[in-house]
């Protein structure tokens, strides 16, 4: 099993600062997340004056046509955040919102395209990305199955290498609204890799999902969630995030490293030291025929007979006096 490909998300955390992007850099390469990325908004090839919020957050921006105008960078500002990436070791990863963003993120040099949710049905849009030959994330959120058929089929009928995350489209998403449960459905179906798209503002949403088998994890992170913008409550901060990434590093090498519970020579030694043998609880004379009672289970092992043997000992007769606590042996009893 490859290792989880972890995806930390700015999407417009940056609220348009070029310097506040490349701060989100430096501090997602630290954490040992696999790729960073953003989102690529061209204002006038996406949206219109007739757009509305999704939630009330800006005190700038009259309308969200203004919003996406004062997300952009210019194509030289891009080249830039992806050489950042490069350098410290992140893969560039954007996600596009018009063919127009796809043509800019093609100059810049994307190796691969996540889709959003907003966007799955948008074949338009796919067939762009698709010309480009790279690998494509979808993400599968506000989509039924109806509609994924749809999505996949066409991705199918044009060769397109892509993967599908279950994503729940609420922020921050609550944990009955995390669907589990989808992520084997998703590989079932479309026997593709599997990945889970994170809004929870937790940690333990992702953690389970590669319990779960999700090859890919993608989750919004923030400086303080009590931050600007629309994403913030729905993140995780730099120190969840350090946690996610080991956690998630960690339960990867034990689903990695299954164990033969029909070999167990290895534990030899500490079976000889926890394992126990039979002792007697009081003082018992010559003759005297062996009960449950009488029995105890001293440490360590192989001092007198198996614990697990007790019942061959139960109405046999003593050959000896034996003193309370002292190891029963065989040899005590009457053949």
């Amino acid at each position: 099993m490859k290792e989880t490909f972890i995806i930390a998300e700015i999407a417009q955390a940056h609220d348009g600062s070029l310097g506040l992007a490349h701060s989100y850099i430096d501090a997602v390469a630290k954490t040992g997340c696999n790729a960073i990325k953003f989102q690529t908004h061209i204002a006038a090839a996406e949206s219109s004056s007739e757009e509305p919020f999704r939630v009330n957050f800006s005190y700038e921006d009259k309308t969200r046509f203004d919003y996406w105008k004062r997300m952009e960078f210019t194509l030289k500002q891009w080249k830039e955040i992806k050489a950042h990436c490069t350098e410290v070791g992140l893969e560039f990863i954007s996600s596009p919102f018009s063919n127009t963003a796809v043509d800019l993120l093609e100059e810049v040099g994307v190796e691969r395209y996540k889709v959003g949710s907003g966007e799955v049905n948008n074949f338009v849009l796919l067939e762009k990305i698709i010309q480009t030959g790279k690998p494509i994330i979808i993400s599968s959120g506000m989509s039924s199955y109806e509609e994924l058929d749809k999505t996949v089929a066409f991705l199918k009928n044009r060769n397109a290498k892509y993967s599908i995350l279950q994503c729940t489209t609420a922020y921050p998403t609550a944990p009955k609204q995390f669907g589990f449960n989808v992520l084997k459905e998703l590989k079932d179906r479309y026997n593709v890799s599997v990945g889970f798209s994170d809004h929870s503002s937790s940690i333990e949403a992702s953690i389970a999902a590669v319990a779960l088998g999700a090859d890919v994890l993608e989750f919004h992170v923030v400086f303080n969630k009590e931050m600007f913008g629309p994403d913030a409550k729905a993140s995780l901060n730099f120190m969840e995030t350090e946690q996610l990434v080991k956690a998630v590093r960690n339960i990867k090498e034990a689903l990695n490293s299954p164990i033969d519970k029909n070999e167990n020579s290895n534990f030899n030694e500490l079976k000889q030291i926890f394992e126990k043998s039979l002792a007697v609880n009081k003082h018992l004379p010559k003759g005297h025929l062996i009960t449950f009672s009488d029995l105890e289970t001293k440490k360590p092992k192989g001092f007198g007979i198996l614990a697990s043997d007790y019942k061959d000992v139960i109405g046999k007769e003593l050959n000896k006096d034996l003193n309370q606590w002292d190891f029963l042996n065989f040899g005590d009893l009457k053949e």
